[in-house]
């Protein structure tokens, strides 16, 4: 039986914080989506398919990370005409870039259930800044959480030449919304 040196032992029990709770998305109680203005009226979509790796404590933010990732041709609105123009080169180009992450650099406390993660979102091959302001309310082992975010969708290039490259048909701002339940993990 090999011995492991003691020193390496230490090391990674100090890399590995104790407080940090790893949690489990319910999938059936969970949802990621968007909204935007499309023709005059609101287009609402999910992703049926994304991941999501959540270590997270309130009394120890230091330590919380959060990266998602999201299977960007499983969008759906429940309009075929829709969904086939979203994937498509105007768009997501699904194509070219079938992900896209939002990965947390850090979380701030603002106090009676109210987090802000700030984090990078990549998406259609561009990088950018995102801050998702979000409420928890946890239940024992289990936690819900909503949030939303507004981007510009021409800041990640989609759309932003021909046909979609004005406000319409389809809007800049896109609001992301996330509503997700989770169990912490034993």
């Amino acid at each position: 039986m090999r011995r492991v040196p003691a020193a390496l032992l230490i090391l990674v029990a100090l890399a590995t914080p104790a407080s940090a709770a790893r949690w489990n998305v319910v999938p059936g109680k969970s949802r990621l989506g968007f909204t935007v203005t499309w023709s005059g009226q609101q287009l609402v979509a999910t992703f049926k398919s994304w991941k999501a790796e959540i270590v997270f404590d309130p009394e120890d933010l230091a330590h919380a990370k959060a990266v998602v990732v999201i299977d960007m041709a499983s969008e759906d609105s429940g309009s075929a005409e829709n969904d086939d123009a979203l994937k498509g080169a105007e768009a997501f180009a699904v194509d070219r870039f079938g992900t896209a992450r939002f990965e947390t650099t850090g979380f701030t406390d603002k106090g009676g259930g109210n987090y802000v993660a700030n984090g990078r979102l990549d998406l259609h091959g561009i990088s950018k800044p995102l801050t998702l302001p979000f409420t928890l309310t946890f239940n024992g082992d289990t936690v819900h959480m909503a949030g939303k975010a507004v981007v510009m969708r021409t800041d990640f290039g989609l759309g932003a030449s021909g046909e979609w490259a004005g406000e319409t048909p389809v809007a800049h701002a896109v609001t992301i919304t996330v509503d997700l339940t989770a169990t912490k993990a034993r």
